[in-house]
Order: C-alpha cells, then structure tokens, then sequence
C-alpha cells in the first residue's frame, strides 16, 4: 500500500491544480491511499475578506501590470487544460484555519477529497469567503456531512490539535511550499508536478 500525503491549503490555485493532476495520476491505480494534510499560507489572515489576491501580491510583492496579469493567465491556462475555471486574481484571500478543522472532520468519515474539492472551489472559482461560518456549513451540507457535527466543531476548538499536528510535522519535514506531495513519509514532490511524472512515482 502507498501512502500519499498531501500538504496543502484551500488558499493556493496551484494546491487545486495539483489535486486535479493526482486525480488523473491515480486513475486505474490501486493501493494507493491519499490524505490530506493541513498548512496554512498566510496564519494570520482574518476571516473577514479584505483585498483580492492580485491586490494583495501587488503591496507585497510590488508585482502589478503586465507581470501580474501573466501570473494569473498563466494559472487560468492551466486549470482550464484540468476542466477548472480558475479565478484567484479575484479571490479574496481569508482565514483557512476553520477550513482545514472541518478537513478534518470529514476524513473520519471518508468525505475529506469531497471536502477539499468543494473548499477549493468555493475560495478559487466561485470566490466566496469559506472562512464564513454560514458559507462552511453549506458548504460540508453539500459535501454530506451532518450538520449538527459541522456546527459543533465551529462552536468549539474540535480538530484544531490536529491541523496544529499536521503543520508541525511539515516542518519537521522541511515542508515549506504547498502543494508538497508525502509519498510513504519521505518530501518527494512540491509545487503541481505533471500527470506522468506523479504516476512515475506511484506505479
């Protein structure tokens, strides 16, 4: 049995591609199990929206005009070619702590790949702020979970060791880009590596 682990955050377009080209990886493949890890790229981001990403890497990165609308051509191309309709220059970048908590959640109940697409879809495509207790909730009802569970664990701190867990083991790791891709517990893959050289790894 390989065991693939997979470091990401509902935030990151390219954590998105990434999950898209693992799923075409692992067609007509067995024994292969995937878990999805929590890590957070900006843990200070509240959970109320602020500036749009492509606002943002403008003050922090002083990237703006032709440069910036390359980046975000560039992701749009590559999402298109995996059936995405990516939009992370409007997305407004918040909080993905809660996120990550219900991750969680549906991985002991076998939901955590519905859970995570739905998230990422959400923030990436749809650009609505899943840092929102109402947006979670609809959301994880849409992804099959129940709904008093849901709410319990965003009225409590249930699962925040876990994703505290899973971002102390990245560093343990060396873990420092998402997507990063654990593959029976040795860094092999960061950033959205091709389909065939994903399989390579796999087979």
């Amino acid at each position: 049995m390989t065991e693939v682990e997979i470091w990401s955050d509902v935030m990151c377009p390219w954590c998105y591609l990434g999950k898209k080209r693992l799923e075409r990886a692992l067609a007509g493949l067995s024994g292969v199990g995937v878990t999805w890890r929590s890590f957070e790229l900006r843990p200070d981001q509240p959970a109320a929206p602020g500036v749009t990403l492509a606002e943002m890497m403008t003050r922090r990165f002083g990237l703006d005009g032709p440069d910036l609308t390359a980046v975000f051509q560039r992701i749009r191309r590559l999402g298109a070619a995996e059936g995405l309709d990516l939009r992370p220059a409007t997305a407004r970048p918040v909080s993905s702590f809660d996120a990550h908590r219900l991750i969680h959640l549906a991985a002991g109940q076998g939901l955590a790949d519905a859970m995570v697409e739905r998230l990422f879809r959400a923030h990436l495509v749809d650009n609505v702020n899943v840092a929102d207790p109402e947006v979670l909730r609809h959301l994880a009802a849409q992804t099959g979970l129940p709904d008093a569970a849901v709410r319990s664990v965003l009225n409590t701190d249930a699962y925040a060791a876990d994703v505290r867990a899973d971002e102390e083991r990245a560093a343990e790791l060396g873990v420092r880009q998402v997507p990063t891709f654990v593959i029976d517990g040795a860094p092999a893959l960061s950033g959205a590596p091709d389909v065939r050289r994903l399989r390579a790894l796999l087979s």
